[in-house]
């Protein structure tokens, strides 16, 4: 699974407004500067987030942007499904964009990823916006030791 950019991004902003949860708005500018976004592709990602109700904003000189909900009640599989769609890794196992596949039926790697998407769901549906805050950074050095190739 790889997220599209428009997720990833979404991401980025919804974490910034979880570091300044209860603090008041953040600027569209803040969030696209300290996050490296395009900030007029930024507008467009917030626009999405405000249609989902997960940020609201706020108008004025010291307006921006602020969780619409506690970062408790956000889920990263609510935010990457509305962007992308889809957690499944190949569509012949996704519920939501299906596509048969004319080799489901002797399949040797099917139930791989089946068992990939049902792990991503599970996972990125109980990961909210505060468990993965509070959650250590991810060091250099974990990312090279598990294997090659990954």
């Amino acid at each position: 699974m790889k997220l599209s950019r428009k997720s990833d991004y979404a991401l980025r902003a919804l974490f910034t407004l979880v570091e300044h949860y209860g603090q008041g708005p953040v600027s569209i500018r803040e969030i696209a500067e300290g996050n490296d976004i395009p900030r007029r592709f930024l507008e467009q990602i917030m626009i999405d987030l405000r249609h989902l109700g997960v940020v609201e904003s706020i108008a004025g000189r010291d307006g921006g942007f602020v969780l619409a909900k506690p970062p408790e009640k956000i889920t990263m599989g609510q935010v990457v499904r509305h962007f992308d769609g889809i957690l499944a890794p190949i569509s012949c196992v996704s519920t939501s964009h299906y596509e048969a596949c004319s080799q489901e039926g002797r399949c040797r790697f099917r139930r791989i990823m089946l068992d990939i998407r049902n792990y991503i769901s599970r996972l990125m549906d109980s990961a909210t916006l505060a468990t993965v805050f509070t959650s250590p950074l991810v060091r250099r050095e974990e990312v090279f030791s598990f294997g090659d190739g990954i």
